[in-house]
């Protein structure tokens, strides 16, 4: 039976600590399983680690599994939901509808196959089974247990063409295409088609921003990836016009290996998608005055691109990714589909899914 006690569309009734803040931001939720008339309960199946958080507790406990998956099912058991304290990110999951409250708005059914587009951070979550199936060294992680949709949340029917695994790791980083593409056909449209460099290139977010930006008409596209491996990656997946090699935590040698890359000339738009700390300066530096970085990164400090841009004397707007854009999940699946070498370096991915 659905509570009748008032809720909030937003999930303000299910913040336990502290008051009057926004689920996101909360230390604890609620996570009762009875619902309020317009939530949705979800059996979990599956849970994804966005990228950050997943490097931070790898690096953390130093690649022991065991570790990993006690820490996080601890956060998870203190704060009602999956938070990473250190990177302030969670992830998303996919399983299948248990309970729809009757004022539910989001358009599910009992029965469906799902992925929630809506950080972790903010969803309720109970696991029952101590994560006894994950081994603590995979973005996956497979799972039994529950978790609550708002009214306003947001999620969307699996696929049938797709492996579970492989639909919830585009899902995951759906908004990073979404909006690239957006800002590529703004520049497009103006009749000034960009040079857009991709920060991270090899990654899974990267590899689809690098997709989106072509078929979006960027007259050129600069994949940035650290080491050799990665490049030849790139490079037989047929992504990236230009691969250049740089740290991207080395602005400098961020800046110069686009200029190179571009033939003296800075990139119109630069796309962050690394999973570590310290990548903003070397954005910022990439990119030419009247440009734009957009930082999709859950490892960025917009404090430190701020202030840098300003101390760099760098006239580029900075664009704050936020996982979401109307249609995202069904472009991203349909740049998958089109694009064999995008689809090929996610599968390598899911068989290996170790930082590194």
């Amino acid at each position: 039976m659905s509570s009748t006690h008032a809720s909030s569309p937003v999930g303000l009734h299910r913040v336990l600590e502290p008051s009057g803040v926004l689920p996101q931001a909360a230390y604890r939720l609620d996570t009762r399983r009875e619902l309020f008339p317009d939530e949705v309960r979800v059996r979990v199946e599956r849970l994804n680690l966005d990228a950050a958080s997943f490097r931070q507790l790898y690096d953390r406990h130093r690649g022991q599994g065991d570790r990993i998956r006690a820490e996080v099912a601890e956060i998870i058991r203190t704060r009602g939901k999956m938070h990473n304290p250190v990177t302030g990110s969670g992830g998303m999951l996919v399983g299948v509808v248990e309970e729809v409250g009757p004022q539910s708005r989001l358009g599910l059914a009992v029965g469906d196959h799902i992925a929630t587009l809506v950080s972790l951070t903010l969803t309720p979550l109970v696991v029952e089974d101590g994560l006894a199936d994950w081994d603590g060294l995979s973005e996956q992680v497979p799972c039994q247990g529950y978790a609550i949709l708002f009214g306003r949340s947001i999620a969307a029917h699996l696929p049938d063409d797709l492996p579970r695994p492989l639909a919830l790791a585009v899902m995951d980083v759906c908004g990073a295409p979404a909006l690239t593409a957006r800002v590529v056909r703004q520049y497009v449209d103006a009749g000034r088609p960009p040079a857009v460099a991709v920060l991270g290139a090899a990654g899974k977010s990267g590899s689809l921003a690098l997709a989106a930006a072509r078929r979006a008409g960027a007259r050129t596209t600069v994949a940035v990836v650290p080491i050799q491996r990665e490049a030849d990656v790139l490079a037989e997946a047929g992504l990236g016009d230009v691969i250049a090699l740089a740290d991207a935590r080395d602005p400098v040698q961020v800046g110069d290996a686009v200029e190179e890359a571009l033939d003296g000339e800075s990139a119109d738009i630069t796309v962050v998608c690394v999973d570590v700390p310290g990548c903003e300066h070397g954005a910022i530096l990439a990119t030419a005055d009247g440009g734009t970085v957009v930082f999709f990164s859950m490892a960025t400090s917009f404090v430190t691109a701020a202030l840098g841009a300003e101390g760099l004397a760098a006239d580029v707007t900075m664009l704050v990714g936020n996982g979401y854009a109307p249609g995202h999940a069904d472009f991203a699946l349909d740049v998958l589909r089109d694009e064999p070498g995008v689809r090929a370096l996610f599968e390598s991915r899911l068989e290996v899914e170790r930082p590194g």
